[in-house]
C-alpha cells in the first residue's frame, strides 16, 4: 500500500463518524432491520444505507457522502438492489491496511 493510500485511510477514520461506521459494520446484525432474504444471500453483512444513518443520527447525504468516500479507498464495499444501497466492511483491504500500518510503525534496527 503507497503512503498515500495509508494517509487516505488515516484521514477517513480521522472523523469520529466514519470510525463509528466502520465499528458499526463489524455486527451488522445490530444495524440492519428486516434484511431481504436476497441481500443475505448476495451480500451477507451488507447494510442498508437508510439504517447506518439512522444510527448515526446525521443526514442521508452526510452518511451517504462519508460512506462513499470510505468505498472510494477500499475500506467498503457496495451494492445496489432496486432503489436501496447495502455497503459492508472490506475485511480484506481492513486487514492488509491494519498488517502493514503495524509492520511500517515498528522501529527499524540499524
Amino acid at each position: 500500500m503507497k503512503n498515500e493510500d495509508m494517509l487516505a485511510v488515516l484521514k477517513a477514520l480521522s472523523n469520529e463518524t466514519r470510525l463509528n461506521i466502520l465499528c458499526w459494520l463489524s455486527e451488522p446484525d445490530k444495524l440492519h432491520k428486516d434484511l431481504p432474504s436476497e441481500i443475505q444471500v448476495e451480500f451477507p453483512g451488507g447494510v442498508c444505507v437508510a439504517d447506518i444513518q439512522e444510527k448515526a443520527g446525521l443526514a442521508q447525504s452526510v452518511i451517504s457522502t462519508y460512506l462513499s468516500s470510505m468505498q472510494k479507498i477500499g475500506l467498503l464495499e457496495s451494492r445496489r438492489y432496486g432503489q436501496w444501497t447495502y455497503y459492508r466492511r472490506n475485511e480484506g483491504a481492513i486487514d492488509s491496511f491494519l498488517e502493514e500500518f503495524a509492520a511500517g510503525m515498528q522501529a527499524k534496527k540499524l
